[in-house]
């Protein structure tokens, strides 16, 4: 099976079109060899700066297909120069507990244990080394029509 194919098995089909997060950051080629390292990323394409620093890249994680690059000029900012970030990265997984477990151990931050949720999927949420967010989530079950409001208004928040 390709990592397309798994990745059709376990992303929602809402969410298999989604938008392409391009992310900034100010060392790329650091975050690039931690986003292998923690979250299993491929780095599918890179084009280097002339100084060194990392013009553009893509990299896949799980099926996800993510932008990075190097703050350098115009308006981009990375989280560290806003004092943190408005969002967060969302991205279905296989098995969130395993990836939480390699990510924390290459140094991620754990904000939010793995934990079932009443949407019907298994979560963790991650700070990187960055200051990005991250929701690793693992798709446990498909709700009927009504089982998520009902879930919610049963105070399973």
């Amino acid at each position: 099976m390709t990592t397309h194919e798994a990745a059709q098995t376990v992303i929602p089909e809402r969410y298999r079109t989604a938008v392409v997060p391009h992310i900034m950051v100010s060392d790329a080629a650091a975050a690039l060899s931690f986003y292998g390292r923690a979250f299993g990323a491929v780095e599918e394409f890179r084009l280097d700066r002339p100084d060194g620093g990392v013009l553009h890249a893509e990299i896949r994680i799980a099926g996800a297909v993510l932008m990075l690059g190097d703050t350098s000029e115009g308006p981009f900012v990375a989280p560290d120069g806003l004092g943190g970030t408005t969002v967060a990265l969302h991205v279905f997984v296989p098995d969130v507990d395993a990836l939480t477990a390699a990510a924390v151990a290459a140094g991620a931050e754990l904000v939010r244990e793995p934990e079932d949720q009443f949407h019907g999927d298994r979560n963790a949420i991650l700070r990187d080394p960055f200051g990005h967010l991250w929701v690793f989530l693992t798709h446990l079950e498909d709700l009927p029509e009504g089982e998520l409001e009902r879930r919610f208004a049963d105070g399973a928040h």
